[in-house]
């Protein structure tokens, strides 16, 4: 701040200042000058301010120094001089006559310099007068160092001599080395590229400015060297012309030296010893600092051209930290589509790229159009660089694995600011962690909250197993390709379902839907399933924004209705081919396509360089509704009802208005439990108090009056509950736990979905939530309005806390990742306190299903680890065999993660990366999860196929039976099957089926929608059996050395040990429930029968139907004359 000084001018009427003020004048310069004039009443007193920029040297400083655009002005002047001044010299040298004299040292000192040359070099030495200016204003007390700077005794034996001739013409032909002002020139712009970037405010210039300065060395060397040898040689035998001066010089300093043009005397044999020694000097230094500024660059990553960004299109990423595996999973997931196949992706991270980045950005498919560039995204300089202003998307990922996951959340915040600030028009894609901090960010186009969808979907996995498995494989892209060459049936079946994705389309510009306009969607999603094999899920009006999951018959399709459906590829990349149906026979009623299996439309999908040929058959309709007519049961000539048709459009005498509140779920007089809330204890509303803002309203089964804090601790009784353990609720429905580290508000969306209104009152299952530390009041107010939530201290490595909260009553523990644990000093170490406490549950209660969230997906190969299994170690080996073909789901064939029972977080990264291509997935994955509810969508469930549907054998039968009767589209099937697995080490249980005091029988328990064994024999899968031993004895090498003999040899040594492992386990669960004073009449459990589970999305309408499988359906609001839907069909 500049010093102030002030001038007072009292006023002319001498009266006293001390009356009050009564008004203020503000004048401002053009000289940039303040000046006040206060005027008092009666006196006045005017106060000038800065009047020290008020001199003359301060005028001239502000001119020539301090203002750029001035001062570029003047720099760029002088630049021009100098150039006139050499150019002047190199007219002078070729009009030159050197005949004129003879004695040597007068060719040196004199030369013929004309007299329009010297008069305009006269001219030129005005800038000599700039110079004293400058060093007059730059003084600062010491004059000997401002005299003895190389640029002023330069200028001064350039300009001063031509000064001088003007008062003595007899020196006009004295020989002034002119051509020295090369390197005032040089000087004049280095210090004009700085006065620009500052006049322009453009700082990353530093690998510019150096290469320039380079540059001009080079070119001052040579030309001084060029110059000073022709000059010299004018006095020997043969001078030089100055085209072989300068090619003396560039042979010279190239190291070359032909040998052929050499200086004559001495002179220029001592000023080409001295040029060559400056430039030895000189050249090093510049080449150091251009080789250090440019690895610097190397770092940072330098910028992303401006001419590049107007003319291709680019989308940023912004992270805080960038590894491998997250780089891979965005560019896997970016390029996978078409329409990004010509898109740059620049990357904007604060952290240097490792070594492993660094080595990926190297390939040459990444190379060519992935930019790293070293920088943070609240500097406005490094936006500019990634030229954010132009991006067509800007990617803005958390750091997930930060110990203080709340600080991530705000950097993140942070940075979406930063960027709406800068480029308000560009569309922000953004990840949140913590969903209290969403709110923060709704103004970016798609916002991904972590664990609202982890949470959702941990939740789901409990009603519908392998929810996370289901809508991870659609959120991935894939061609269906996964598992085509594997000997086994499930994995080439798993595979080509595994391609499914979803896709939308206008229904006027639909080969698949336009024929159903006017039709219901119920009709439309039936046989459009039929006829081209494709599942419609959901669909969206013209006028309005909301996208509907199965709005059920109401909803009648028009033509402007966006059409939401899965299949391997979208309809623009398929062709179609209509094939005629063959006649049958006389005796062959003309009946409905669905009649026998052989009747059915065969899908052909073949997937070539991105499309798709289907082959259907003409299914016209027909005038005949022949039914279907199963075969007789039991051998007797009784026979079913056959399943009824989809009609066209809906009576709308039989729909009744929907009633959200009255309780649809069951009958209160006919279930009338004690242990579960009765219609009197509950109801259905909003629930009062969300722990963040932004929460989705969801109905939800509420209790009348909110539980008291005391009565939601499970495992202390309380003046208004005398229990201590979960034996002594006597719940009727099988538990579900949830161990996590604190009760973070995430944890409230893992609730919702479990106690959402559609499900059945009568079939909640008890949630009790494993704590490491006590929750806080504002979570219990949360959580206090619903029924049956109830919370305890402790972790799942201490088998007290285990057995206390009823593991021995849960139908699924769910083991959420504890944040203290994300960050390790070796990354993929997060998870080993995680995977060692399941897999000693998995040891311990292998009956229970056991849901994991890991950190990193690809630990999932760890869980339920057996070390001597040989059909794992052929699993990995085929995973890493899809790996090396670029499989974006390689690890889909992991056997936990195809049951659905491990799921990272990570995995869901692709369902904002996909948002760029699909901008309803995110809408479409939260109606799915039910983290939101619109009105008219309908939710996702499951049921479960019984000994009793069978009759239906096919999926395309089960299609047509859900449409006609409940009016719900099935999307998939979790099918599990026995499997016949190598010996390995043995997993044993204990339950509480036989507790001699358990208040309800087996006959008794619910139908509970989890994963369960087939109910067949393993003799009835012989094929199976050999096809998967012989494919595990293949890629194993340990299982080729065991011969079959050796095999059933060692079966009485495995039974010993399995017996005395299995007494161990037992004993030591007996002995902690003494001492915890719990009951131990238990019995013992056989080894379950092994067996592997995995989803099919959209299977082919022929794939039969096997006992046990859950199929997901996508049901309908629930009207209100309706009947909920029960787990079997």
């Amino acid at each position: 701040m500049n010093s102030h000084t002030w001038k007072i001018h009292p006023s002319p009427t001498g009266r006293s200042t001390t009356n009050a003020i009564c008004c203020m004048q503000l004048d401002i310069s053009t000289r940039e000058a303040l000046a006040v004039s206060c005027v008092f009443c009666p006196c006045r007193v005017h106060v000038e301010f800065y009047v020290n920029e008020n001199t003359f040297k301060e005028r001239l400083k502000l001119f020539f120094i301090k203002n750029q655009r001035s001062s570029l002005r003047i720099r760029i002047f002088n630049f021009c001089l100098k150039v006139l001044t050499c150019v002047l010299y190199i007219i002078r040298v070729m009009t030159d006559n050197p005949a004129q004299l003879r004695n040597t040292w007068e060719l040196i000192f004199w030369v013929d310099r004309k007299t329009p040359v010297w008069a305009i070099q006269v001219i030129a030495s005005i800038s000599f007068m700039e110079a004293m200016l400058l060093m007059y204003l730059s003084y600062k007390g010491n004059i000997w160092e401002q005299m003895f700077q190389v640029s002023f005794l330069l200028e001064m034996l350039n300009t001063a001599p031509f000064i001088i001739t003007i008062f003595w013409p007899t020196l006009r032909n004295l020989f002034i080395p002119v051509f020295l002002n090369c390197w005032l020139a040089k000087h004049a712009l280095e210090n004009m590229i700085n006065d620009l970037h500052r006049a322009i405010q453009r700082t990353h210039s530093a690998m510019f400015n150096q290469v320039l300065i380079l540059i001009c060395t080079l070119l001052c060397l040579v030309f001084t060297g060029t110059c000073g040898i022709q000059h010299l040689e004018r006095a020997g035998r043969n001078s030089l012309s100055l085209f072989n001066s300068l090619y003396f010089c560039i042979v010279t300093f190239s190291t070359v030296g032909f040998g052929d043009v050499t200086p004559q005397i001495w002179p220029s044999q001592l000023l080409v010893v001295v040029m060559i020694c400056v430039a030895l000097v000189v050249l090093p230094l510049q080449f150091e600092e251009l080789i250090y500024l440019w690895m610097e660059r190397q770092k940072s990553g330098g910028n992303y051209s401006r001419h590049r960004a107007q003319t291709e299109k680019h989308a940023v990423l912004c992270v805080s930290s960038l590894k491998m595996d997250l780089l891979m999973d965005f560019l896997n997931e970016f390029y996978a589509h078409p329409h990004t196949q010509d898109y740059y992706v620049v990357i904007l991270c604060p952290c240097e790229a490792d070594s492993q980045v660094r080595r990926v950005l190297q390939i040459p498919l990444w190379s060519q159009r992935v930019i790293y560039l070293q920088g943070s995204v609240l500097k406005n300089q490094d936006l500019l660089r990634a030229k954010m202003d132009d991006a067509e998307a800007c990617f803005i990922l958390s750091s997930r694995n930060e110990a203080d996951r709340m600080a991530a959340d705000h950097q993140t915040i942070l940075r979406a600011w930063a960027v709406k600030d800068f480029a308000p028009n560009c569309p922000l894609y953004v990840q949140i962690l913590k969903p209290e901090n969403k709110f923060h960010v709704k103004f970016a186009d798609h916002v991904v909250c972590e664990e609202e969808f982890k949470y959702a979907l941990l939740a789901l996995n409990c009603l519908c197993p392998a929810t996370s498995t289901l809508v991870t494989l659609l959120v991935h892209t894939s061609r269906g390709q996964e598992g085509q060459q594997s000997p086994e049936q499930w994995q080439r079946m798993y595979g080509r379902c595994s391609g499914n994705e979803v896709y939308h389309i206008c229904l006027s510009d639909s080969m698949f839907f336009r024929e159903y306009e006017n039709k219901s969607f119920t009709y439309a999603a039936f046989h459009a399933h039929k006829k081209y094999g494709v599942c419609l899920i959901g669909i969206k009006r013209e006028d309005n924004k909301s996208i509907l999951l199965n709005p059920g018959p109401r909803h009648v399709m028009a033509a402007g209705d966006t059409c939401y459906y899965i299949n391997i590829t979208k309809e623009e990349n398929s062709a179609f081919t209509v094939r005629q149906e063959a006649h049958q026979g006389k005796n062959r009623g003309h009946c409905d396509i669905l009649n026998s299996p052989s009747g059915l439309p065969v899908h052909s999908i073949i997937a070539s360089m991105g499309t798709v040929a289907m082959d259907f058959q003409n299914t016209s309709p027909t005038g005949d509704t022949a039914k279907l007519a199963p075969p007789a049961e039991n051998g007797l000539g009784s026979r079913r009802p056959s399943i009824a048709p989809v009609l066209e459009i809906t009576d709308s005498a039989s729909l009744l208005p929907c009633d959200l509140l009255s309780d649809q779920s069951e009958d209160e007089a006919a279930h009338s439990d004690e242990d579960v809330p009765s219609a009197s204890e509950c109801m259905k509303g909003y629930p009062p108090n969300s722990p963040y803002i932004g929460s989705s309203p969801t109905l939800c089964h509420l209790l009348l009056q909110k539980a008291p804090f005391c009565c939601l601790r499970l495992d202390k009784a309380c003046e208004h509950v005398s229990f201590e353990d979960a034996k002594a609720y006597g719940f009727k429905n099988k538990l579900i736990i949830v161990s996590a580290e604190t009760a973070g508000n995430g944890l409230y969306n893992f609730i919702v979905p479990l106690r959402a209104y559609y499900r059945p009152r009568r079939e909640l299952n008890p949630i009790v939530l494993l704590l490491d530390n006590l929750p806080d009041e504002h979570f219990l107010e949360a959580i206090s309005c619903f029924p049956m939530v109830y919370y305890m201290v402790g972790t799942i490595d201490n088998l007290d806390s285990l057995l206390q909260c009823g593991v021995l009553y849960a139908d699924n523990l769910v083991v959420v990742d504890k944040e203290s644990t994300m960050s390790a000093e070796e990354d993929y170490m997060a998870d080993a306190k995680t995977i060692v406490n399941v897999q000693t549950m998995f040891r311990l209660f292998p009956s229970l299903s056991i849901i994991t969230e890991l950190t990193h997906p690809s630990n999932m190969r760890f869980m339920q680890f057996r070390a001597k299994d040989c059909y794992s170690l052929a699993l990995s080996k085929l995973e890493k065999k899809e790996r090396d073909k670029g499989s974006n789901l390689a690890f889909m064939f992991r056997l936990p993660f195809a049951a659905g029972r491990v799921f990272s977080i990570s995995m869901l990264d692709t369902l904002l990366y996909q948002c760029f291509v699909k901008d309803y997935m995110i809408p479409i994955t939260r109606l799915l999860l039910g983290l939101d509810t619109t009105p008219g969508s309908g939710y996702l469930c499951a049921m479960r196929v019984c000994e009793s549907d069978l009759w239906i054998r096919t999926y395309g039968r089960l299609f047509q039976k859900l449409c006609s009767t409940s009016s719900e589209i099935p999307i998939g099937i979790y099918r599990t099957e026995s499997h016949m697995f190598l010996p390995s080490e043995s997993q044993y249980s204990v339950s509480s089926e036989g507790w001699s005091d358990t208040k309800e029988t087996k006959g008794d328990e619910p139908k509970v929608l989890t994963r369960s064994s087939s109910g067949s024999d393993q003799s009835e899968h012989p094929l199976l059996r050999r096809k998967s031993m012989h494919w595990t004895r293949r890629l194993s090498r340990r299982a080729m050395k065991r011969s079959d003999s050796s095999f059933f040899s060692s079966l009485p040594k495995h039974s010993a040990s399995r017996r005395s492992e299995r007494e161990e386990l037992t004993e030591l669960v007996r002995n902690r429930m003494q001492h915890l004073g719990l009951h131990t009449g238990f019995r013992e459990l056989n080894d379950q029968q092994n067996s592997l589970s995995y989803v099919l999305v959209n299977p082919a309408p022929d794939t039969h139907l096997q006992l046990n499988d859950v199929v997901y359906v996508s049901h309908m609001l629930t009207l209100a004359a309706s009947k909920p839907s029960s787990d079997v069909i």
